[in-house]
């Protein structure tokens, strides 16, 4: 039996939800740590424009380093519009909003450039393309986008396929970090499960 889209977007779903929680904390803390790691090279070069999201429960975390990096960056996270969203500035409060994602306020500013994207994937194919949730709001945000960003998809555990499982319009990734790894282009036919 061939292995469908999405059949590996439920497996790779049901796997992030079964997660323990007990050790959560600790699978931050290494999450956080990669990431940083991932992001070190590209965060010397000044002040950047940074997308990031705000995490759901069994997403990986980003809030801490979303914290920190708001003292030295520009950072945006989606605000959902019609079948896709626009960056709006991080800022407080946040509301909870469609899918139970929380947002920020919305924005007359229209912000087009960015610098480095941080997206969370529910799986990765082959190809470093993203499987997510099925809505297509993020490939549809990046076609609209004049000049690529660096984007790094993030996941609190390795969901991945050996497979090409998505469309040529699916965004792909110049680095995937979990809390055990950071996978990048040239790596990603040396991927261990």
């Amino acid at each position: 039996m061939t292995l469908s889209k999405a059949q590996f977007r439920r497996n790779s779903l049901e796997q992030m939800k079964k997660l323990p929680h007990h050790n959560r904390l600790y699978r931050n803390a290494l999450f956080q740590k990669m990431l940083r790691k991932s992001l070190k090279q590209e965060l010397r070069k000044g002040t950047l424009n940074i997308l990031l999201y705000y995490p759901l429960p069994f997403e990986a975390d980003v809030v801490k380093l979303l914290k920190q990096l708001r003292t030295k960056h520009n950072i945006y996270i989606p605000f959902m519009e019609g079948e896709s969203f626009k960056m709006v500035p991080f800022r407080l409060p946040l509301k909870k909003k469609k899918f139970d994602i929380f947002e920020a306020g919305n924005t007359n500013r229209n912000i087009k450039k960015i610098d480095i994207a941080i997206v969370p994937a529910v799986g990765v194919d082959r190809n470093l393309q993203r499987v997510g949730f099925g809505k297509g709001m993020y490939d549809r945000f990046f076609a609209r986008l004049q000049k690529r960003p660096t984007i790094i998809f993030t996941q609190p555990i390795l969901c991945y396929t050996d497979k090409s499982l998505c469309d040529s319009h699916d965004i792909h990734c110049d680095s995937l970090v979990t809390p055990k790894q950071i996978v990048t282009k040239k790596l990603g036919s040396n991927i261990r499960k």
